[in-house]
């Protein structure tokens, strides 16, 4: 299989920014093979556009379709939506995060966290050792509220 060719998708996304609506309609059904939706043109491009790259690239992995179609079947049945989805950490991950000019490292591991050649049992006890003040371990490592709600139970006690 030949990798996509970025400069001959960008110059199909231009022709495309080109058409009028008619012509934007017949590309849809080209594209997509189903009737183009009711929607404005600059939408129109857009997916198209989106297709383009989906059918060069090979579109989505099939785990983020699977959490899209589940995410799909949530709005219908409750109407709502989880709003981050989870994040799992593994031993293993590192952590990076600058503060005042200087990059710090922490690595995950079985029972805790590692952090400048020693061992810690959560993030918030390294936040606390690398600015002097307390800080949610999680939110100063960047982690999504889903993660640090779950890091916080599991690692960040």
């Amino acid at each position: 299989m030949t990798p996509p060719d970025p400069a001959a998708i960008k110059a199909e996304i231009e022709r495309i920014r080109s058409l009028g609506l008619r012509d934007l309609r017949r590309e849809w059904r080209r594209l997509y093979r189903s009737e183009a939706p009711r929607i404005s043109r600059d939408l129109l491009v857009l997916a198209l556009g989106y297709r383009l790259q989906e059918i060069e690239q090979g579109g989505l992995s099939r785990a983020i379709r699977r959490r899209l179609q589940m995410m799909a079947k949530a709005l219908r049945t409750t109407g709502r939506l989880d709003p981050t989805p989870a994040v799992s950490l593994k031993p293993g991950t590192r952590l990076l995060r600058e503060w005042r000019g200087v990059t710090h490292a922490v690595t995950l591991v079985e029972d805790g966290f590692e952090y400048g050649g020693a061992s810690y049992p959560s993030l918030t006890s390294i936040a606390h050792k690398i600015t002097g003040a307390h800080w949610s371990g999680p939110r100063f490592f960047g982690l999504p509220k889903a993660a640090q709600s779950r890091s916080k139970g599991a690692a960040d006690g």
